[in-house]
């Protein structure tokens, strides 16, 4: 049965504006809630939340519970790296970050076609690997946002010295043909390389179904929550071994561990339902962003892009088809960030995108539903 890890990106905030305002008391709720009940992975980054992530979870874990209690991945941040010295430099500021000797799982962050010649360029596998050696890693795996092709040029250069593969799967991705889920865990189960599964819930849109999908759900499987089927695929896959959730309150957490705890994989019946509502959700999203906000740390004009596409998905989906509510949020929005149509049009965000969305032009229909009523 697959594990359940806990997800660092996506932490309780008090202001939503501001990632750095991680609301500690909640998170510690979350974090020892998590531990009573068996489970013990936990999953950050340097960059997440503003670079704030690995000190919070220090405060709410390290510092509170025995380092034998818990296991800890981090991530080498491939994006921010020019050099040798830097990438030790990192290393070790996130050992102080978090307040622990080694790491039990460290990751190359998002080993894809932009950042795998900076890798190759600076040696970051041989350097994590001298880490392991050191003591400092225990496990040493990638997380990769690109093709099965792509993933098996890694696995064959790197292979031998990886311990596992971090990849984002999910029912909607599963046959997508960017995505390629299925393709990727296949590739990995080839090679007999565990995967340890990203973005089950596709951060958070699996969670909140079309009202079509939930009564699908509620009838085939009565008392379960939408989030419980998603988790139910990924954890029923063979070749997982965990699967992180990015939980940002004490509910999501319960419904998670409700799931996961008793473990039940979705049975042929219910397989014919999934399939029934992927094809039902795909046709509802007009926008498939994750909120994952790697593009917001790129963009020149600060524009609030997955906040943007979230109320445009909202709009589109609203059963009115009057004057759209969700503009005063996108007006509420604009009075603190870059409004869409300021968009410059570099491409930094769709470079820095898991997704791979053409997010300049998204932005354009963004401004075009929204900003005639600025």
């Amino acid at each position: 049965m697959a594990d359940l890890g806990f997800g660092l990106m996506r932490l309780p905030l008090r202001d939503p504006d501001d990632q750095t305002s991680i609301d500690m008391d909640t998170l510690k709720v979350m974090v020892d809630e998590f531990l009573d009940a068996g489970f013990d992975y936990f999953d950050t980054a340097y960059y997440y939340h503003a670079n704030s992530s690995e000190r919070a979870i220090r405060e709410a874990l390290v510092e509170r519970h025995p380092r034998s209690s818990f296991r800890l991945a981090t991530k080498m941040p491939m994006k921010l790296l020019e050099s040798e010295e830097q990438q030790e430099a990192i290393f070790r500021e996130q050992l102080s970050n978090c307040g622990v000797e080694y790491f039990d799982c460290y990751l190359l962050h998002n080993i894809c076609r932009s950042y795998y010649p900076t890798a190759e360029r600076l040696h970051t596998f041989d350097f994590l690997m001298r880490m392991r050696e050191e003591g400092r890693i225990r496990r040493l795996g990638f997380s990769i946002h690109d093709d099965a092709e792509f993933l098996e040029r890694v696995l064959d250069a790197h292979g031998d010295h990886t311990d596992f593969v971090q990849l984002q799967v999910n029912y909607l991705d599963w046959d997508n043909p960017d995505t390629q889920a299925r393709r990727c865990c296949e590739v990995c189960e080839s090679r007999g390389i565990p995967v340890i599964v990203m973005e089950p819930v596709k951060g958070g849109a699996l969670a909140k179904v079309p009202p079509e999908v939930e009564a699908m759900f509620a009838e085939a499987a009565p008392g379960m929550s939408p989030a419980s089927w998603a988790m139910r695929f990924v954890g029923g896959l063979g070749c997982v071994e965990t699967v992180l959730s990015g939980m940002t309150d004490p509910d999501q957490m319960r419904d998670n561990i409700r799931t996961m705890r008793d473990f039940r994989p979705l049975d042929e019946r219910e397989m014919e339902v999934l399939g029934k509502a992927i094809g039902i959700i795909n046709a509802s999203v007009a926008v498939p962003c994750t909120g994952c906000r790697y593009c917001v740390d790129d963009c020149p004009k600060a524009i609030a892009i997955p906040e943007y596409f979230s109320i445009y998905n909202d709009a589109v989906n609203a059963p009115s088809k009057g004057l759209p509510p969700q503009r005063f949020y996108y007006m509420n929005l604009v009075g603190r960030h870059g409004k869409a149509s300021d968009c410059i049009g570099c491409g930094r965000c769709e470079a820095s995108c898991p997704q791979h969305l053409p997010i300049r032009e998204h932005l354009r229909d963004v401004a075009d539903m929204f900003e005639k009523y600025l």
